[in-house]
């Protein structure tokens, strides 16, 4: 069984598995010789060229797993949202009202439009080697909603939280689609597909518990324990709404103290996480210290207690990234757990 799998499975392992969101793309030498010649949509959606990206990482960092090079607002686009990247990063057409969404376009249409990950997935299943695990992911419901109102997940997001209404409307028709969605990439070859929720920790707890939690929830019971979770600036307060989710299990940022949560297991299934993505960026001896100081409370636990931690970062990858130091967090981390 692959390293990977065994720590979602709650096997107990002297090393963890390593995995790192965004592990392939604009920090890579290797991912900027591609764009140099191909569309950011390209890479997505053509197989051939999302299996290499989403291979590339594996080839040169040696991870653990892989994770399909994809975007999470192609459900939007899907649905009927113009979608564009020509500028860098992603721009919608226009916003999401109540008008606007008695447009979106019925399942039965808006699925064949995400054939291609599906597609892709499959390349990328037969281009990464059967040791490494090949993972999918989806844009949360609350997410993908602050991106249809806002254009962006950042800021107050004041139109998305002001929306209720209009947030249970929208994710009566997402959920369904994020379903069969998942479902596509499982078809395709994914050993476990991640639910990414960037917006969810601008919420109260009271509205992720009433309005949110219940459609993830959803989610994770129709893919019981296939599905992970994470949730950037995700509190302790929110845990409790996840807990009737039978999830593989959950990623946690840099926010959270990584060996308090292995020694309390909020929740059960695997903890993902979770050295800050920006301390991998100095160089010399501030990037030693500071993973010294993540390594350290995590080398004091007995290895019961690291059972299914997936070590990686607490976000994505930053651009800009040097990619010895990716390197030398994995080198370092094998050679810490010995």
């Amino acid at each position: 069984m692959r390293l990977f799998d065994r720590a979602v499975a709650g096997e107990t392992l002297a090393v963890p598995p390593i995995w790192m969101m965004r592990q392939a793309g604009r920090y890579q030498r290797s991912y900027q010789a591609l764009r140099q010649h191909h569309s950011f949509e390209d890479l997505c959606r053509k197989p051939e060229l999302a299996a290499a990206v989403t291979l590339a990482p594996i080839k040169e960092f040696d991870f653990d797993a892989a994770i399909l090079f994809s975007d999470l607002l192609f459900p939007l686009e899907a649905v009927g949202f113009g979608l564009s990247y020509a500028t860098g990063g992603p721009v919608l057409d226009t916003r999401l009202t109540p008008e606007l969404l008695r447009t979106f376009r019925p399942i039965e249409e808006a699925l064949p439009r995400l054939q291609f990950q599906k597609d892709a997935m499959a390349a990328a299943r037969a281009a990464v080697p059967r040791d490494k695990a090949l993972l999918g992911f989806v844009g949360g419901p609350w997410t993908l909603f602050v991106y249809a109102v806002e254009g962006t997940h950042s800021g107050a997001l004041a139109k998305a939280k002001a929306s209720p209404g209009l947030y249970r409307e929208f994710a009566d028709r997402m959920v369904p689609l994020l379903k069969e969605n998942i479902r596509l990439q499982f078809e395709g070859g994914a050993d476990l597909v991640m639910i990414f929720d960037t917006a969810a920790g601008e919420l109260a707890p009271a509205t992720f518990h009433a309005q949110i939690a219940p459609d993830l929830v959803t989610l994770a019971r129709a893919f019981p324990s296939r599905l992970g979770y994470y949730a950037k600036g995700s509190h302790p307060s929110q845990l409790p709404s996840l807990a009737s989710g039978p999830w593989a299990g959950l990623g946690f940022d840099a926010r959270w103290d990584l060996a308090t949560v292995l020694n309390a297991r909020p929740l059960p299934g695997f903890v993902q996480g979770n050295f800050d993505p920006a301390l991998l960026l100095p160089n010399g001896a501030d990037f030693d210290a500071a993973f010294n100081a993540f390594l350290a409370p995590l080398r004091r636990l007995d290895v019961a207690t690291r059972r299914g931690w997936i070590c990686g970062l607490g976000h994505g990858v930053l651009p800009g990234t040097p990619e010895d130091h990716v390197r030398r967090f994995v080198a370092g981390v094998r050679e810490a757990f010995q």
